[in-house]
């Protein structure tokens, strides 16, 4: 499409303009309209066109902050090159319900590139897919660990070119997992459309976690500017990289025996093999049995609800050629007790 003619669902946007949208999707069995609030802002300089997305699962709600906050930013309300569509809630059926999934109990981040003839999720995955993604030349989207559970802040993407790689760093954060992500979920349909796309993991599920929050909003303006989008200058004060560090592998540690958790560590805490992460036991502090991690690296994510059965995932390590490395980064992004 000629960023002369850009329209998102039958509306122009023309160079210079700022508009909201309302994409509609769906309409539930009560005749509720389903619709997705869509923001779009055109510089008037040819640029990159870029989408931000946050709650494709309705309970992420630390992306949702981010986006307001983009919005808001001076940075952004001046002139842009290209255009920036931001997407606050995708789920809006979950994020109204608190729940991280649709009425269906489908994972609208599992039903990508979506069909028009499809469930539910995959005629909304379809029309974001057609009425965003594939019109934009990089996206980023915004998420937070499942229910009960926190994240470090960390990037996932596929570092397979020299753009990726940059667009990875520039956003800043400790941890890099150099993955493709599964199919049926945005990351890998954007990929596979040819859009340039990281996903932002960090904090928990239904809860506000403020650096986590301004994590993730300065890692989106350093990658904008790095793509050219914001212009540099006296009042546009380039971010001081810490530095990141790549991995390809993690693993979950599993519970054991079903029981109540203490842990011994938080996310960001770098770990030995074999070393201890916690204890469960029972109800009478009796038949306490060791959680130990396999083999040595960094926790990027973790349960957060002690009350667990035999086989939950209790700890995702990532793991590295050089821990100490890894520990040393996370003490410069003040990150290692999140």
């Amino acid at each position: 499409m000629s960023d002369n003619d850009f329209e998102i669902m039958g509306t122009p946007i023309a160079r210079g303009e700022r508009k909201q949208i309302g994409m509609h999707v769906a309409q539930l069995f009560d005749q509720t309209d389903v619709i997705i609030p869509v923001e779009v802002i055109r510089g008037k300089v040819d640029g990159p066109i870029v989408f931000v997305s946050a709650a494709i699962h309705g309970d992420e709600i630390n992306g949702v902050e981010i986006v307001k906050r983009m919005l808001s930013s001076r940075r952004i309300n001046k002139a842009i090159h290209g255009t920036l569509i931001a997407v606050p809630i995708v789920n809006t059926i979950g994020f109204n319900r608190n729940i991280r999934y649709l009425p269906d109990r489908r994972d609208l981040n599992r039903c990508f590139p979506g069909s028009e003839r499809g469930s539910l999720g995959g005629r909304i995955a379809h029309i974001f897919m057609q009425e965003i993604v594939t019109k934009c030349t990089h996206g980023i989207d915004l998420h937070t660990a499942a229910i009960h559970r926190t994240n470090l802040p960390q990037i996932r993407a596929t570092i397979d070119n020299d753009e990726m790689d940059k667009l990875a760093h520039a956003f800043d954060v400790p941890i890099i997992i150099n993955s493709k992500g599964a199919a049926g979920t945005l990351r890998y349909a954007a990929i596979e459309a040819g859009v340039n796309m990281l996903l932002y993991e960090g904090g928990e599920a239904l809860r506000y976690n403020e650096n986590v929050i301004q994590k993730g909003l300065k890692g989106i303006f350093s990658v904008l500017e790095s793509i050219g989008m914001l212009r540099e200058g006296k009042k546009i004060r380039q971010p001081k990289l810490t530095g990141s560090i790549i991995t390809k592998s993690s693993y979950w540690v599993r519970a054991p025996i079903s029981g109540s958790l203490r842990t011994k560590i938080k996310t960001g805490h770098t770990v030995d093999d074999e070393q201890i992460l916690g204890y469960l036991s029972d109800p009478f502090g009796k038949n306490r049995t060791e959680v130990c991690a396999r083999k040595g690296g960094v926790i990027i994510g973790m349960a957060v609800m002690p009350l667990v059965n035999n086989g939950d995932a209790l700890f995702h390590i990532a793991t590295f050629d050089d821990n100490d490395m890894a520990e040393e980064l996370l003490e410069q992004h003040d990150f290692a007790t999140v």
